[in-house]
């Protein structure tokens, strides 16, 4: 890579990212803007997949069971400026990178063990 890329990317890399691995729950505060007026959504769910990490294209997916028991997921790109803040709610211990077999899992089941 051409040490002129390397330096514009490095320019829009974040630093304020807390550490984080597969299997936290983590809370995502994203920007929506609607029309004239900009505000803030949390979206808080289990870390599943980590993509590219260490790249400025690492994304992160967030699986959260919403209201009705409905499974939603959202891949985040971790060093795009919509993403506000990241924080770790809770740590979970879990012995897989990827955590894609939640997706078959209902209720106490998909349950994670605490990191402790």
């Amino acid at each position: 890579m051409s040490p002129y890329l390397q330096k514009v990317l490095n320019k829009n890399k974040r630093t304020d990212i807390p550490e984080f691995r597969i299997g936290d729950t983590l809370r995502v505060h994203v920007r929506i803007r609607e029309g004239e007026k900009e505000r803030l959504q949390a979206f808080e769910g289990t870390l599943i997949a980590q993509n590219n990490s260490g790249a400025m294209g690492e994304t992160i997916t967030v699986r959260k069971i919403s209201f009705g028991g409905n499974g939603v997921e959202r891949i985040f790109p971790i060093h795009a400026p919509v993403i506000s803040q990241i924080e770790v709610v809770r740590t979970g211990r879990v012995r897989r990178a990827k955590l894609y077999y939640l997706r078959n899992l209902r209720g106490k089941a998909a349950r994670l063990k605490e990191r402790g």
